[in-house]
């Protein structure tokens, strides 16, 4: 089985992280992981860059956490995908498929409604999972659900209680979404999640696939 990390932090663009790129791929591959994906928050939601910055500078600033893991996984035999992870109101939204040179080209992409960000993703292939729908924190204002504006849920995030994971697996189970689980990782002392797969990803093309078509795939849950 080949084990992969779906919703992970770094410093760099999440202003509630610790961890470095470099750390998180080193420890993802020291717990035997086979790959990452590296999921900062983006410009609406817990964001450390300013958004005083030309969007360049802030695409670049963002990426940095993602390219950093990439470096380091490459040589130490880790795979290091890209997506990141967007807020509306406190409804966070990981996102994955589309790269920094689309995130260049594209920056309406801070101005999506939760609609246009479903529609514009899939129509270039990507994908989008309601992280921790059910999360229940004095910093969100209400828990709002999106079923038709999401390909799939995060039914068990390492970082949730019991009851919040059990309300979103019977979310997803109601309106026969597919499933996903992570550690929403932010820190070097990583909590181990995700999702082990029968086949090794080619690219992040794959877990879209196993997704969207809801192929076989085991959920890691924290000990």
């Amino acid at each position: 089985m080949y084990r992969y990390e779906t919703h992970l932090h770094t410093r760099y663009g999440s202003a509630c992280a610790t961890a470095t790129g470099r750390e998180q791929a080193i420890n993802y591959k020291k717990a035997g992981y086979t790959g990452i994906m590296i999921t900062d928050h983006f410009f609406r939601g817990n964001t450390c860059i300013s958004h005083r910055l030309p969007w360049e500078e802030r695409i670049d600033m963002f990426c940095r956490g993602y390219e950093e893991a990439k470096m380091v996984g490459d040589k130490i035999g880790l795979q290091v995908f890209f997506g990141w992870e967007e807020t509306y109101e406190g409804q966070d939204f990981l996102v994955y498929g589309l790269d920094k040179k689309w995130l260049l080209n594209h920056p309406e992409v801070e101005h999506w409604t939760i609609k246009e960000q479903f529609e514009t993703v899939s129509a270039h292939g990507g994908l989008v999972i309601h992280a921790h729908p059910f999360r229940d924190r004095p910093y969100i204002p209400k828990i709002r659900l999106f079923p038709n504006s999401v390909h799939g849920v995060e039914i068990y995030n390492a970082c949730n209680y019991y009851i919040e994971n059990e309300k979103a697996y019977m979310y997803a189970k109601k309106y026969n979404l597919p499933i996903t689980a992570g550690a929403d990782s932010h820190h070097p002392d990583i909590i181990c999640s995700g999702i082990e797969v029968k086949e090794r990803f080619n690219s992040i093309n794959d877990y879209i696939s196993l997704i969207k078509e809801n192929k076989e795939k085991r959920l890691i849950y924290a000990d």
